[in-house]
């Protein structure tokens, strides 16, 4: 029992903070060794020609500002398309996207979710480049540049961007919570990328080479982490790049943003069970450790043994009755009243900032446990599923 407990409460810290300081140092060692990796130097004439592609669906309330966004993008002249499509929508989003000439707008009436939408737009490229980016949040305007930089380098298959999410000083929990996870899971994909790749891409900005894109099955509901790894299983890496960032608002509030959590935990595990070659160390040495450490366990084992870490810490305590055991018991409890606490004065819209990490720490492991289920009881949709996002700040 004592094993299980230790291993259990190792696991859990590995997953959350040992690999970080265990990256940190790999990181340390290889710069001093080889030194830190020289910035690639935009050049404009060896950028590559790009299509930017952006799946909107039902999105009257952000598309004409998205265009805007995406007319104000620097590249060189006549290297860079637009194209939107918007699929099923039954508002106004593909009629205010028709008012500019500058945009190619593919539309068909039937929606079959945003997977089935790519890949439709995607028999539309034929640039070297393709860039992703969802229809509610912004980039800055080198973003492109940054993007599109690194592919003079051969070995570069993929490349993420970075999500940024808009916070104002009176901040609820789903959107300062998702604000601090953003900034630490950013960090970590800096190390990712650093040590070789970063492990997948999120959806709201990222770019791939059309030679290397593959289509998913259209019942895939991480399309952007499944087409990223499926190319970093070729044998290319995943660049990260900060300075290509989205902007956009945190969730409308916490059972918004657990929705959104529950639905890429269950796009997680349906991930995990596609991409089981990426297990193998000896074909995949530093990916398959990063991918491990990085997602699997968060996606799988660590929200089971957070539970059997506090229950068998109680039974240890009961049996033992070892001060070392007591405390950290009593440490587990106080972060988790912590986190009630949380909830509780979220539910009555007191903000009280300390209280934001440990109650979205807990419902972000909650989302795990239910996407799980979710999945294995095949009650997971492909087909857009979004949670309401706050408007944007002035």
């Amino acid at each position: 029992m004592e094993i299980v407990f230790w291993l259990s409460l190792f696991i859990v810290f590995y997953t959350f903070i040992g690999y970080g300081i265990l990256l940190y140092l790999i990181i340390k060692i290889k710069r001093a060794i080889r030194g830190k990796a020289a910035s690639i130097t935009p050049i404009g004439n060896l950028l590559p020609c790009c299509t930017l592609i952006v799946a909107a669906f039902n999105e009257e309330h952000f598309i004409e500002d998205k265009i805007k966004n995406c007319l104000q993008l620097k590249y060189p002249a006549g290297k860079l398309k637009l194209l939107f499509i918007t699929d099923g929508s039954s508002d106004a989003t593909t009629s205010i996207v028709e008012r500019y000439p500058q945009v190619t707008l593919l539309y068909q009436g039937t929606r079959a979710g945003k997977i089935a939408a790519v890949h439709r737009a995607m028999a539309h490229v034929d640039t070297e480049i393709v860039v992703f980016t969802d229809a509610n949040t912004f980039l800055n305007s080198e973003a492109m540049i940054n993007i599109c930089r690194h592919y003079i380098d051969k070995t570069v298959g993929a490349v993420a961007g970075e999500k940024r999410v808009q916070i104002d000083e009176n901040a609820d929990a789903s959107s300062a919570g998702e604000g601090f996870y953003w900034k630490y899971e950013s960090t970590l994909k800096k190390w990712d990328s650093e040590l070789y790749s970063v492990v997948g891409a999120a959806g709201e900005l990222f770019s791939v080479r059309r030679s290397l894109y593959e289509d998913v099955p259209a019942d895939t509901v991480l399309d952007d982490f499944m087409i990223s790894m499926l190319i970093a299983a070729k044998g290319y890496r995943i660049v990260y790049e900060p300075k290509a960032f989205a902007m956009e608002t945190g969730s409308e509030n916490v059972k918004e943003e657990l929705k959104r959590k529950i639905r890429i935990a269950a796009g997680g595990i349906q991930s995990i069970l596609r991409l089981k070659a990426l297990f193998n160390p000896f074909k995949y040495p530093v990916l398959s450790f990063q991918y491990v450490s990085h997602r699997v366990l968060r996606w799988t084992v660590t929200p089971f043994l957070l539970i059997l870490a506090l229950l068998l810490n109680v039974v240890l305590v009961v049996q033992t009755g070892g001060l070392l055991y007591g405390a950290i018991l009593v440490a587990q409890l106080l972060f988790y009243s912590l986190a009630l606490a949380g909830m509780i004065m979220e539910k009555r819209q007191v903000r009280i900032k300390a209280l934001f990490v440990p109650y979205y720490f807990c419902v972000m492991n909650y989302a795990v446990l239910m996407g799980i289920i979710r999945y294995f009881t095949k009650k997971q949709s492909a087909v857009w599923e979004r949670a309401q996002r706050k408007q944007q700040l002035a």
